[in-house]
């Protein structure tokens, strides 16, 4: 009798067997072959299939515990899945094996290639990983390991404080001060040695004697954890020059081009208390957001205040929300924004309400800003955003539609409309 070898097969039938009774192996095979002869034709005879190396050998495993035996069978197959699941499916007729009542069910049918195939996957994976491991760093790669190492071994400790620093804090005659260690090895890394850090929230006497002896630079990130710290410097210690790192960004962090960049455009002290002090007095100062604006306004454009002076263009020429909208505007952004749901498209109008294009979301702003005039309205599948409004205020846009808004209509000139609006206009 032929056997199937396991390599060449494709599936294997996993299944459970319970006896209620005492049973050996040979009579689950023989009830196998018994109960399923002439069940599925000639052509899935099992015997046959067998003799022919479609079918490999039936492996049965039983255990009997407390008069009732348990075990598994397994089946590989070179069949297609269907007849595959013919067969598996046709175990589950037996019912007695012996004398005994059975109950075999089919708990899966394994496809052996994709098994194979995740085999390989995980051990091309672990190929890859001892490869790139193993290799030989480029020339440029050692030549950077090598400068790193030379520059972390510069830093040193400096002062009775014991702080981060450069290598040449006592030759330099002008001091970078910034906050951290990590800051320090960064500018050292980038060729600037003349580097101290703070080391901490507060400034440290180390640091205060310094700014007596040399010119001091003080270096700090650009949030406002840094202006924090700035104040502190500027106050109890005497800096010179102030710089930042960019907006959002830590020293540690930037660029070559960014740390030379800050350095360049660095500011004197006395010129940066006097815009933290402006920033002060204008936070405790501002009433509102809105009355100074209106105030302002109001002045510009009543003649009697101002009878020499034209009221300024853009006041004129920008936008003016209307209360209302008109029977035709309400009808017309009502139905092109049924018409967007769910396409995340949007349709740019112009003042007669003529479409002048339909463009993806991801592409409005790019859009409208290209276009730069002649826009009357915008109809998008979306929610309204600041971004979105202060583009479209640039634009002397009239009207952003939006299924949503995140902004208040009163916070922008551009009148913002969103679809229970649409709904509830008469």
């Amino acid at each position: 009798m032929a056997k199937i070898s396991p390599v060449s097969a494709k599936y294997i039938v996993h299944a459970t067997i319970e006896i209620e009774g005492v049973v050996d192996r040979p009579d689950v095979i023989g009830a196998i072959f018994g109960q399923t002869e002439g069940l599925l034709g000639a052509d899935l005879e099992l015997r046959e299939l067998q003799r022919s190396g479609r079918i490999g050998r039936i492996e049965v495993n039983v255990d009997t515990r407390s008069g009732k035996t348990q075990g598994g069978i397994i089946i590989p197959s070179s069949l297609d899945k269907a007849e595959t699941s013919i067969v598996g499916a046709a175990l589950e007729v037996i019912q007695r094996i012996g004398p005994c009542n059975a109950k075999l069910r089919v708990q899966k049918i394994e496809d052996v290639r994709v098994s194979k195939r995740k085999f390989v996957i995980e051990r091309a994976k672990e190929l890859l990983k001892n490869l790139m491991d193993g290799v030989m760093p480029d020339s440029q790669e050692l030549a950077d390991e090598v400068a790193y190492s030379v520059r972390v071994m510069e830093i040193q400790e400096y002062g009775k404080d014991r702080l981060p620093a450069g290598p040449v804090i006592d030759e330099s005659d002008e001091i970078i001060v910034v906050e951290g260690r990590a800051d320090v090895l960064n500018l050292l890394k980038h060729g600037i040695k003349n580097v101290v850090a703070i080391n901490g929230t507060s400034v440290p006497q180390t640091i205060i004697e310094l700014s007596k002896k040399k010119v001091i630079t003080a270096f700090v990130d650009g949030d406002r954890g840094g202006n924090l710290i700035l104040k502190e410097l500027l106050t109890v210690s005497e800096v010179d020059y102030i710089t930042k790192a960019p907006d959002g960004k830590e020293v540690e962090e930037i660029t070559k081009k960014e740390i030379h960049k800050a350095i360049r455009s660095r500011i004197s002290a006395e010129q940066a208390r006097l815009e933290l002090s402006t920033d002060v007095d204008r936070i405790r100062n501002k009433p509102t957001l809105r009355e100074p604006r209106r105030n302002e306004r109001d002045r510009v454009r009543d003649p009697r205040d101002r009878p020499d002076r034209e009221p300024r263009r853009d006041a004129v020429e920008a936008p003016r929300r209307q209360e209302r909208l008109s029977m035709q505007e309400q009808t017309t952004f009502r139905t092109m924004l049924e018409n967007l749901i769910g396409t995340r498209g949007a349709f740019i109008l112009d003042a007669k309400l003529n479409i002048m294009g339909k463009v993806p979301i991801s592409e409005l702003a790019t859009t409208i800003k290209s276009l730069a005039s002649g826009m009357y309205a915008v109809i998008f599948d979306g929610e309204i955003e600041k971004e979105l409004v202060l583009i479209a205020e640039k634009t002397r846009i009239s009207y952003l539609v939006g299924m949503s808004s995140k902004v208040r209509k009163e916070e922008s000139r551009v009148a913002i409309l969103t679809q229970p609006d649409l709904d509830a206009e008469n």
